[in-house]
């Protein structure tokens, strides 16, 4: 870029677009709300900035000099870009004329996302989100190295950081056993721990947080993980409680998205020890929209609260 040897002030060329819409040094200065002497003094420090005279004053009145005539066009020009710069800027400071990169994990995003991003967009018509998934501790390392602006995701204590990142509560997700229609807990809604004792779980694969929180479940509960066969998304783990090898944890919003009406397996409420997920929306502390980030987080568990209280709920942890 060309680096300008002289430089003029957005003030100067206001003003110099002021007296030529009217041709009046002293109307253009009551337009702007300055003295005439300033006006004047300005528009003088610009014709010897630019080396050429603007203006010809004489007793019949102002008028613009051939030169002043050929370079209005270009301070007019210059004068709408500040200001569509100053509305960006503006906007951009807000957040809400922003693309931001986020991350969510796969075991969530598919199923919460089409519940909250329409109404999104009608409250932020300018914001745009571009979606990546990943597991939960790579979304960590990713808004951490600045791969992400923001991530949503479980919240769990290896995920924790050292100040570096700000994270706001958004709703909490219960974990239901789902068991095969021929199993014997098929039919019982409620089912506690003693229930479990020995029962063959299935679960995704060691790179999901989901698999480490059921790992953890089941040697509470005494329950034996599947590890010859895990699945590789909620998908595959339905599919393969319907055909018999076990039973699984899915969580809430995932059952609540995509088993309307599930055949060949039953849902399971586990009574006496409860096991949830908690979501938090994610951002680095030092980021410039981080009120904006705290403002979106709030509306959206304003919309998980009016769409999604039959599967999620929303006391802090």
């Amino acid at each position: 870029m060309q680096k300008l040897e002289k430089t003029f002030s957005l003030n100067q060329l206001t003003y110099f677009v002021s007296v030529a819409s009217h041709l009046s040094y002293r109307k253009a200065a009551q337009a702007l709300g300055v003295s005439q002497p300033t006006l004047t003094t300005q528009i003088s420090s610009l014709e010897q900035l630019l080396g050429m005279t603007l203006f010809e004053r004489s007793r019949s009145g102002t008028h613009l000099s051939p030169q002043g005539r050929a370079l209005l066009p270009d301070a007019e020009l210059v004068l709408s870009r500040a200001v569509n710069f100053l509305e960006s800027a503006k906007e951009l400071a807000e957040g809400e004329n922003t693309t931001y990169s986020l991350g969510v994990p796969p075991t969530l995003g598919p199923y919460l996302l089409p519940h909250i991003f329409p109404a999104l967009h009608r409250r932020y018509p300018k914001l745009r989100f571009y979606v990546r998934e990943a597991a939960p501790q790579q979304l960590y390392q990713g808004l951490l190295s600045g791969e992400y602006d923001l991530i949503m995701t479980p919240l769990s204590d290896d995920s924790r950081d050292d100040g570096q990142i700000v994270s706001h509560h958004l709703f909490s997700e219960s974990l239901k056993l789902v068991v095969p229609s021929e199993h014997r807990l098929a039919g019982r809604r409620e089912v506690f721990a003693r229930d479990l004792a020995g029962e063959r779980i299935l679960t995704l694969e060691d790179r999901h947080q989901l698999h480490h929180q059921v790992l953890e479940v089941c040697a509470r509960l005494g329950a034996d993980v599947a590890r010859d066969y895990e699945g590789t998304s909620l998908d595959t783990l339905r599919q393969m409680v319907v055909m018999g090898m076990g039973s699984t944890f899915l969580p809430s919003l995932y059952i609540f998205s995509e088993l309307h009406n599930p055949q060949a397996l039953f849902i399971c409420e586990l009574q006496d020890q409860p096991v949830a997920r908690h979501h938090v929306l994610a951002w680095r502390n030092t980021s410039p929209s981080r009120n904006f980030y705290r403002d979106l987080a709030i509306f959206i568990r304003v919309l998980a609260t009016s769409h999604l209280s039959d599967a999620l709920s929303f006391e802090e942890k």
